[in-house]
């Protein structure tokens, strides 16, 4: 049950970092989440940013 508790703490952790970075990105280029390439900034964070985590996370 402890195994279960920690995954799931992990993947929110690494959600709201992630959610973060993409509120600091997104108000220095000064793109709208609603747009074409807002929605490329919120994949590639979340996409590349999640595998990146994952792999750290992994080798640790």
């Amino acid at each position: 049950m402890m195994r279960i508790a920690l995954f799931i703490a992990t993947n929110l952790a690494v959600l709201v970092l992630l959610g973060i970075v993409l509120s600091i990105l997104q108000g220095v280029f000064g793109i709208q989440l609603g747009s074409t390439a807002g929605l490329l900034l919120f994949a590639a964070i979340f996409g590349f940013g999640g595998a990146f985590i994952s792999l750290l996370i992994s080798k640790w």
